[in-house]
Protein backbone atom coordinates (compact mmCIF):
# COMPACT_ATOMS: atom_id res chain seq x y z
CA UNK A 1 0.00 0.00 0.00
CA UNK A 2 1.31 3.42 -0.97
CA UNK A 3 1.99 6.00 1.74
CA UNK A 4 -0.56 8.80 2.07
CA UNK A 5 1.25 12.07 1.37
CA UNK A 6 0.37 15.72 1.23
CA UNK A 7 -1.25 16.52 -2.09
CA UNK A 8 1.30 19.14 -3.15
CA UNK A 9 4.15 16.66 -3.63
CA UNK A 10 2.42 13.78 -5.41
CA UNK A 11 3.65 12.61 -8.79
CA UNK A 12 7.27 13.81 -8.73
CA UNK A 13 9.90 11.58 -7.16
CA UNK A 14 12.16 14.51 -6.17
CA UNK A 15 9.23 16.32 -4.57
CA UNK A 16 8.08 13.17 -2.77
CA UNK A 17 11.57 12.45 -1.42
CA UNK A 18 11.90 16.04 -0.19
CA UNK A 19 8.46 15.78 1.44
CA UNK A 20 9.18 12.37 3.00
CA UNK A 21 12.66 13.14 4.31
CA UNK A 22 12.90 16.87 4.98
CA UNK A 23 9.86 19.12 4.75
CA UNK A 24 8.44 19.91 8.14
CA UNK A 25 11.19 18.20 10.13
CA UNK A 26 12.47 20.54 12.86
CA UNK A 27 15.78 22.08 11.76
CA UNK A 28 17.99 23.54 14.48
CA UNK A 29 21.40 23.61 12.74
CA UNK A 30 22.38 27.09 11.63
CA UNK A 31 23.99 25.95 8.36
CA UNK A 32 20.82 24.19 7.26
CA UNK A 33 18.62 27.07 8.44
CA UNK A 34 20.71 29.41 6.29
CA UNK A 35 20.37 27.06 3.31
CA UNK A 36 16.59 27.02 3.65
CA UNK A 37 16.50 30.79 4.08
CA UNK A 38 18.50 31.26 0.88
CA UNK A 39 16.45 28.76 -1.09
CA UNK A 40 13.17 30.26 0.09
CA UNK A 41 14.31 33.75 -0.94
CA UNK A 42 15.15 32.45 -4.42
CA UNK A 43 11.79 30.69 -4.54
CA UNK A 44 9.89 33.98 -4.18
CA UNK A 45 7.70 34.29 -7.27
CA UNK A 46 8.58 30.79 -8.52
CA UNK A 47 7.48 27.25 -7.74
CA UNK A 48 9.36 25.33 -5.05
CA UNK A 49 10.04 22.43 -7.44
CA UNK A 50 12.02 24.85 -9.65
CA UNK A 51 14.30 25.64 -6.72
CA UNK A 52 14.46 22.03 -5.56
CA UNK A 53 15.65 20.88 -8.99
CA UNK A 54 18.47 23.44 -8.81
CA UNK A 55 19.37 22.82 -5.16
CA UNK A 56 22.62 20.95 -5.86
CA UNK A 57 23.67 23.68 -8.28
CA UNK A 58 22.95 26.27 -5.58
CA UNK A 59 25.07 24.27 -3.13
CA UNK A 60 28.02 24.30 -5.53
CA UNK A 61 27.60 27.93 -6.55
CA UNK A 62 27.21 29.21 -2.97
CA UNK A 63 30.00 27.20 -1.31
CA UNK A 64 27.58 24.74 0.36
CA UNK A 65 25.71 27.73 1.83
CA UNK A 66 28.69 28.62 4.02
CA UNK A 67 27.52 32.05 5.18
CA UNK A 68 31.01 32.86 6.50
CA UNK A 69 32.33 32.53 2.93
CA UNK A 70 29.30 34.12 1.30
CA UNK A 71 29.67 37.26 3.38
CA UNK A 72 33.11 37.78 1.77
CA UNK A 73 31.83 37.59 -1.83
CA UNK A 74 33.05 40.50 -3.87
CA UNK A 75 31.72 41.86 -7.16
CA UNK A 76 33.69 39.37 -9.26
CA UNK A 77 32.05 36.42 -7.48
CA UNK A 78 28.61 38.03 -7.75
CA UNK A 79 29.08 38.46 -11.51
CA UNK A 80 30.20 34.82 -11.76
CA UNK A 81 27.01 33.74 -9.98
CA UNK A 82 24.90 35.86 -12.33
CA UNK A 83 26.38 33.91 -15.25
CA UNK A 84 25.70 30.50 -13.66
CA UNK A 85 22.86 28.89 -15.61
CA UNK A 86 22.54 26.22 -12.92
CA UNK A 87 20.96 28.62 -10.44
CA UNK A 88 18.25 31.27 -10.60
CA UNK A 89 20.15 34.30 -11.88
CA UNK A 90 18.25 37.09 -10.22
CA UNK A 91 20.62 39.97 -9.49
CA UNK A 92 18.68 41.25 -6.49
CA UNK A 93 18.37 37.79 -4.93
CA UNK A 94 22.06 36.99 -5.45
CA UNK A 95 23.05 40.28 -3.82
CA UNK A 96 20.50 39.69 -1.04
CA UNK A 97 22.14 36.34 -0.28
CA UNK A 98 25.42 38.14 0.44
CA UNK A 99 23.80 40.82 2.61
CA UNK A 100 21.62 38.20 4.33
CA UNK A 101 24.78 36.28 5.26
CA UNK A 102 26.01 39.36 7.13
CA UNK A 103 22.64 39.85 8.84
CA UNK A 104 22.64 36.13 9.73
CA UNK A 105 26.05 36.43 11.42
CA UNK A 106 24.88 39.51 13.36
CA UNK A 107 21.86 37.56 14.64
CA UNK A 108 24.17 34.70 15.68
CA UNK A 109 26.34 37.16 17.60
CA UNK A 110 23.31 38.59 19.40
CA UNK A 111 21.45 35.35 20.17
CA UNK A 112 24.24 32.76 20.26
CA UNK A 113 22.83 31.11 17.13
CA UNK A 114 20.31 31.84 14.41
CA UNK A 115 18.43 28.79 15.66
CA UNK A 116 17.97 30.37 19.11
CA UNK A 117 16.63 33.51 17.47
CA UNK A 118 14.22 31.99 14.97
CA UNK A 119 12.95 29.17 17.18
CA UNK A 120 12.29 31.74 19.91
CA UNK A 121 9.33 32.88 17.83
CA UNK A 122 7.62 29.54 18.51
CA UNK A 123 8.96 29.07 22.06
CA UNK A 124 11.25 26.32 20.72
CA UNK A 125 8.21 24.09 20.01
CA UNK A 126 6.75 23.40 16.55
CA UNK A 127 3.21 24.62 16.01
CA UNK A 128 1.06 21.67 14.92
CA UNK A 129 -1.70 22.83 12.61
CA UNK A 130 -4.72 20.83 11.48
CA UNK A 131 -4.49 21.05 7.69
CA UNK A 132 -7.02 18.86 5.92
CA UNK A 133 -6.04 19.92 2.41
CA UNK A 134 -2.78 21.72 1.55
CA UNK A 135 -4.72 24.13 -0.66
CA UNK A 136 -6.42 25.55 2.45
CA UNK A 137 -3.20 26.03 4.43
CA UNK A 138 -2.38 29.68 5.02
CA UNK A 139 0.32 31.45 3.01
CA UNK A 140 1.03 33.78 5.94
CA UNK A 141 0.13 34.06 9.60
CA UNK A 142 0.45 36.72 12.28
CA UNK A 143 3.58 34.88 13.41
CA UNK A 144 5.18 34.91 9.95
CA UNK A 145 4.26 38.60 9.73
CA UNK A 146 6.08 39.26 13.01
CA UNK A 147 9.16 37.23 12.06
CA UNK A 148 9.28 38.83 8.62
CA UNK A 149 9.09 42.30 10.13
CA UNK A 150 11.85 41.50 12.63
CA UNK A 151 14.11 39.97 9.96
CA UNK A 152 13.68 43.07 7.78
CA UNK A 153 14.49 45.30 10.76
CA UNK A 154 17.71 43.30 11.13
CA UNK A 155 18.67 43.92 7.49
CA UNK A 156 17.43 40.75 5.78
CA UNK A 157 16.05 41.09 2.25
CA UNK A 158 13.45 39.03 0.34
CA UNK A 159 11.90 37.90 3.61
CA UNK A 160 8.28 38.87 3.14
CA UNK A 161 5.69 37.07 5.22
CA UNK A 162 4.94 34.46 2.51
CA UNK A 163 8.65 33.57 2.14
CA UNK A 164 9.01 33.45 5.92
CA UNK A 165 5.98 31.20 6.34
CA UNK A 166 7.33 28.80 3.69
CA UNK A 167 10.65 28.83 5.61
CA UNK A 168 8.77 28.05 8.84
CA UNK A 169 6.97 25.14 7.16
CA UNK A 170 10.14 23.75 5.59
CA UNK A 171 12.16 23.92 8.82
CA UNK A 172 9.44 22.42 11.01
CA UNK A 173 8.62 25.53 12.99
CA UNK A 174 5.06 24.83 11.89
CA UNK A 175 3.67 21.42 10.95
CA UNK A 176 1.45 21.93 7.93
CA UNK A 177 1.46 18.33 6.76
CA UNK A 178 -2.07 17.28 5.94
CA UNK A 179 -3.57 15.38 8.86
CA UNK A 180 -3.99 12.31 6.61
CA UNK A 181 -0.29 12.39 5.63
CA UNK A 182 1.99 9.75 7.13
CA UNK A 183 4.43 12.53 8.15
CA UNK A 184 1.87 14.49 10.17
CA UNK A 185 2.54 12.62 13.41
CA UNK A 186 6.20 11.84 12.60
CA UNK A 187 7.31 15.46 12.75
Amino acid sequence: MEKQRCGWCKGDTLYEAYHDEEWGSPVKEDNLLFEFLVLETFQAGLSWITVLRKRENFRKAFDSFDYKKIVTYEEEKIQELLQDAGIIRNKLKVRATVSNALAFIKVQEEFGSFSNYVWGFVNDTPIKNNVENYETAPATTALSDALSKDLKKRGFKFVGSTVVYAFMQATGMVNDHEMSCFRYNEV
